[in-house]
């Protein structure tokens, strides 16, 4: 039993580790590429909206905010670059950074003063080329998501149906150990029982054989040698009580109830002789 419980428990175990791993590979390599590449995306958004105002306006870019909206793209493109897991997201990677290196040091250029017409156009054209690099990132990864997740619904499945048949296995194992086992000690109790009952009838030849080492074994040995010695003293005494009928003290007191009954019988019979000639006359 124990070892049914711990197969489950290995079996188990394994499974969960592999799904587990299958999930923690989904966030820790795709779903944090998708995050990396909405920040990205939110960066562009807010730089380009401080440009576009600026120019509509006609006053000087906060340089302040764009520079910090760069700091903010570069750090999460650089955890993007460590974070590369599907194939050909390296060069898509690669694309961005050259794209995104060409896209801040124009801007700098211009920090601090009214953008004109023609940067505009070269900006929105940046822009839009990286925009549609960063939608690339988040599809790419969004795919693996999808993919890698119905992998984990197939494994899952796979597990649950492998669980399912190790446990009905073990469920039958279980049963039929249960039931062995019961038969098993029942065969014995019935046995050593009925011994018992043929001692107290005084038939001292009754003898117990156990296969195996178990308890049993042990009790009908010691079951046996009480028998023998029950029989060799029976024999011994009933020698001695051939020999001389008054040494009464040396009979068994199994054997003076034997008496006793024998004679209450005799009473009981001579008895209902006297009642019957009483009533007959």
């Amino acid at each position: 039993m124990f070892v049914i419980i711990l197969v489950l428990m290995g079996f188990s175990a394994f499974y969960m580790n592999k799904l587990s791993n299958k999930t923690g590979a989904i966030l820790k390599e795709n779903f944090v590429s998708v995050v990396y590449a909405r920040e990205m995306s939110d960066g562009l958004e807010n730089i380009n909206q401080e440009i576009t105002t600026g120019f509509l306006t006609n006053r000087n870019l906060d340089s302040q905010l764009i520079q910090r909206e760069l700091d903010a793209f570069d750090k999460s493109l650089q955890l993007e670059k460590g974070n590369i897991t599907e194939p050909g997201e390296d060069e898509l990677v690669t694309k961005i950074e050259t794209g995104f290196v060409a896209y801040r040091d124009s801007i700098v250029k211009f920090e601090g003063s009214i953008p004109s017409t023609g940067q505009m156009i070269y900006f929105q054209t940046k822009l839009k080329v990286l925009s549609q690099q960063i939608v690339l990132l988040s599809e790419m990864n969004g795919k693996a998501i999808e993919l890698k997740t119905d992998d984990a619904k197939v494994s899952s499945k796979k597990a649950v149906t492998g669980m399912t048949i190790l446990g009905s296995f073990c469920f039958l194992i279980a049963l039929s150990f249960t039931y062995s086992f019961a038969s098993y000690f029942n065969e014995r109790f019935s046995q050593l029982y009925n011994g018992i009952k043929e001692i107290v009838s005084s038939n001292y030849g009754q003898r117990l054989y156990f296969d195996g080492a178990d308890e049993f074994t042990e009790i009908s040995v010691v079951f046996n040698q009480m028998a023998e010695k029950l029989s060799t003293t029976h024999q011994e005494r009933y020698a001695n009580f051939l020999e001389d009928p008054d040494v009464n003290d040396d009979v068994t007191d199994m054997d003076e109830l034997k008496d006793v009954l024998t004679r209450m019988k005799s009473l009981e019979k001579q008895a209902e002789e006297v009642i019957s000639r009483i009533e007959n006359k």
